[in-house]
């Protein structure tokens, strides 16, 4: 008889060090929705520690043995398979990650400065250490570039924010506090600490430093700095031993507690617990802190920016999300619409100055009221236009991410703001791109400074099919330009901006990422050059035996054409899918590798060709990758993502097994050895496919997988989710929070769990207790089932995770087990 195997592991979270809140794009690739490009980072875990207890459960009818110095439910054979893949693990987990970059101006005027925020996991603490690195740039051409790096890198700990001065003379750092102790706001100088102004949590809560609603921003003189944190925590009430108090009370007295008080929604997923964000501003002379009238308590805010100054007037331009009504999940869904607003910032001169005219009564202006969504607002060098993202393509069908497109706003010069602002299209949706032309823009997100010194060119990072490029953007003619060279196996992202060159990061799946610099060689407006050069520097080493295990498998990306589609597909929908190809170290004699099929989360996000500790190690253990880019991935134009919806669990499936086909029959992988790995929607895809395709698969491993459509309508953070992917365009009219008997029995026919009957594949689920995105019970109700009728299944329970397993002990063990259980079933 099989067995259950629930491992859940509980780790002592006491820890002397604090995380570094940055954003990284290789940390939610299992995710729903990871970032919109789906990677899978790799950290650490298996380790034996006294901080550590391993629980084991085995649901059947067996004894429970005495406890002995090996961990329950190993043997000898097991436990140095654990040790020998760990030790492997371990190599690529230490490879450094490259988070971002800043650049400063030198008084060498053949160079500048730059720096570098690195980061790698520490897995004994479960948290991720951070480090600056710096270096003095010298160029004296375009054919020559030297970097000379600091010799050590400093580490950073207990900073949640580092935000450099426009003038690069000021650093602010902000440390966030892990215990509801106060924030911290320190300015630093070029050699010390020049103020440190405490917060108390009665003035608001953490800074938000997520990423999106994150919004740290300088004004022109230096003086203030806007940025959006925590609204205050509201009163509660409070009781003693005679009941409920009416008087007011402090935290110190005794014989009294507080009680809950109202439950207050918020944005789900990592959000979980957090306040409303509310916008501040600081005066960083005096360190005085107002928060900024006129935005209401019915709008959840981010990404603040300050406007160019004009006639005495100074706006602040946020994003502002209407938060009076049902907060669905935010994280990695731009489904959710959002305007651009402008306010006036508050003022620390005399009260005098704060007097308005009639003219000027109006708090807060809507700049973006005919469009649904706008979000990233960055102001031109000169003032004199805004430009702006949009995923109105997103929030107007429902899909949680979809193709994005560019905007600007002319500002006025006068600085009298009203209604009447026109949005002009930049770049448009791009419905079907033709063959190797721009497919639109995908996961692009701004520099804090996108701008070339001509003031109407900016640089940005955009997924083109299954790489990562950068591209130059014309702000005036509408002109995108592929910048980066146009290699189809890897893929680039920008860091910085120095000057009119560019810091950017080059990889594959399998190439550890390096720096490149870019500078311009023909400035002719049709016809830009660009000339990359490699710099050689601490940050991109890694280990000897990583580096000649990676020099044996080869990357390419394969164009596999659509199988039996029906007559009435859009153009987009009907061209060929792609899979990025990985081959194994082994190179077996007769050219059939045993093969791992990967699947990215969402359905629309996409899994790049850029360097993944986790797959990079899966490939060392001799496997060969098959990584796709089903249709309804990012990338490839607005109609073949959009085809996808309403057809989830067949037509993804289906490119799947084509996929697998297409390989099978160039001889590149063994039939008789394939197994498949996904995460979030890629787990709905690996337990749809080992149901449907029962004989195909030798081993299978889901990491918070949608197993079950009509459980997770009704405890997701996400239910509107649910509806539009399986219903499709209409989904979205369709959504409500108490679905019909109708309703659930379609999302049961749509969902794993309908096929589970056929299922024999050992497969192995790693699951996160905190998730919110999709439940725990999701993955454990199919591997219930699985254990009812007999396969071979295992459960990993991480009990402090959310949806993405990313903690660095989760994400370690995690690989860990999948490396070992995938070695057992594919020898």
């Amino acid at each position: 008889m099989s067995k259950l195997r629930i491992v859940v592991h509980l780790t002592n979270a006491t820890v002397s060090a604090h995380e570094l809140m940055l954003h990284s794009h290789l940390s939610s690739s299992h995710s729903i929705f990871p970032k919109r490009i789906s990677l899978f980072s790799s950290q650490p875990l298996w380790v034996s520690s006294s901080r550590r207890l391993s629980v084991l459960s085995v649901m059947d009818n067996s004894k429970s043995n005495p406890a002995k110095e090996m961990p329950a439910g190993f043997d000898a054979t097991m436990l140095e398979e654990y040790a020998s893949t760990s030790k492997l693990l371990q190599e690529f987990t230490d490879i450094p990650t490259i988070d971002k970059a800043w650049t400063f101006k030198s008084d060498d005027e053949d160079g500048s400065h730059a720096m570098f925020s690195i980061s790698q996991p520490n897995t004994l603490a479960n948290k991720r250490k951070k480090s600056i690195l710096s270096s003095h740039i010298l160029q004296k051409n375009s054919n020559s570039i030297t970097f000379q790096w600091a010799p050590f890198p400093i580490e950073v700990t207990g900073v949640s924010a580092m935000v450099p001065s426009p003038s690069g003379t000021k650093l602010l750092i902000i440390r966030n506090p892990e215990d509801g102790s106060p924030t911290h706001f320190e300015i630093w100088g070029p050699s010390d600490v020049k103020d440190d102004f405490v917060v108390a949590q009665s003035v608001h809560g953490s800074v938000y430093t997520d990423g999106w609603f994150e919004g740290i921003s300088w004004n022109s003189d230096e003086t203030a700095v806007a940025y959006v944190a925590e609204e205050p925590n509201p009163p509660k009430p409070t009781f003693n031993n005679f009941g409920f108090k009416t008087e007011g009370t402090t935290e110190k007295e005794c014989c009294s507690w507080k009680g809950q008080g109202d439950w207050a929604e918020d944005w789900g997923e990592t959000y979980f617990g957090k306040r409303r964000p509310t916008l501040f501003v600081i005066d960083i002379n005096s360190g005085e802190i107002r928060a900024v009238e006129g935005v209401g308590n019915t709008l959840s805010v981010g990404q603040v920016v300050w406007a160019p100054s004009t006639e005495g007037q100074q706006y602040l331009v946020f994003v502002g999300w209407l938060s009076s009504d049902r907060k669905l999940g935010m994280k990695y869904c731009y489904n959710r619409p959002c305007f651009l607003y402008a306010v006036e910032a508050p003022s620390f001169k005399s009260k005098d100055s704060l007097t308005r005219n009639s003219a000027e009564d109006l708090l807060i202006v809507n700049l973006t009221l005919g469009i649904s969504s706008a979000f990233f607002p960055r102001f031109s060098p000169d003032g004199k236009c805004l430009i702006f993202l949009s995923a109105k393509s997103s929030v107007d069908s429902g899909a949680h991410s979809a193709t994005d497109s560019l905007h600007k706003i002319d500002w006025p010069s006068d600085g009298k703001l009203g209604s009447n602002l026109k949005v002009v299209d930049v770049v448009p949706v791009v419905m079907c791109p033709e063959d190797g032309c721009f497919p639109g823009l995908y996961g692009a997100k701004f520099l804090s400074d996108p701008w070339l010194s001509d003031g109407h060119t900016i640089i940005l990072s955009s997924v083109w099919c299954s790489v990562q490029a950068i591209l130059s953007v014309n702000i005036s003619s509408g002109r995108v330009s592929r910048i980066s060279p146009n290699s189809s196996n890897f893929s680039w992202d920008v860091l910085a901006l120095d000057g009119d060159n560019i810091i950017a990061i080059c990889s594959s799946v399998i190439d550890v990422p390096q720096i490149k610099y870019g500078s311009l060689i023909n400035k002719t407006p049709t016809d830009a050059q660009w000339n990359w050069l490699e710099v050689f520097g601490p940050i991109t080493k890694c280990y000897e035996n990583v580096k000649s295990l990676m020099s044996s498998p080869q990357i390419s990306t394969l164009k596999i054409p659509v199988r039996n589609s029906p007559e009435n597909l859009t153009g987009g929908a009907s061209k060929p899918f792609e899979a990025i190809f990985v081959s194994s170290k082994s190179k077996m004699p007769n050219g059939q590798e045993p093969m791992i099929v990967i699947l990215h989360g969402g359905p629309h996000s996409v899994s790049l060709s850029s360097f993944s500790k986790s797959l990079a190690f899966l490939s060392s253990l001799g496997y060969s990758l098959l990584i796709v880019n089903y249709r309804g991935s990012l990338g490839f134009g607005e109609e073949a993502l959009q085809s996808l919806p309403g057809n989830v669990g067949s037509q993804d499936v289906n490119d799947v097994l084509t996929a697998i086909d297409y390989v099978i029959d160039k001889g590149l992988a063994d039939p008789s050895k394939i197994a498949v790995l996904g995460g979030s929607h890629g787990g709905f895809l690996t337990t749809h496919l080992i149901g449907q395709a029962p004989d195909r698969f030798v081993a299978a491993a889901a990491r918070n997988p949608v197993c079950n459509l009509a459980l997770m309508v009704g405890t997701s953070d996400i239910p509107d989710w649910c509806f539009f992917e399986a219903y499709g365009s209409e989904g979205k009219a369709l959504f409500t929070e108490s679905p019909s008997s109708e309703h659930l029995a379609f999302f049961h026919s749509k969902s794993p769990i309908s096929h589970i009957s056929k299922v024999k594949t050992p497969t192995l689920f790693l699951l996160g207790a905190k998730d919110l995105r999709v439940p725990v019970s999701n993955g454990l109700q199919y591997a219930r089932a699985l254990k009812e009728k007999g396969v071979e299944t295992k459960v990993i329970v991480f009990p402090e995770d959310v949806h993405g397993i990313e903690r660095p002990q989760s994400d370690f063990e995690s690989f860990l087990n999948i490396g070992v259980w995938f070695k057992k079933y594919c020898r």
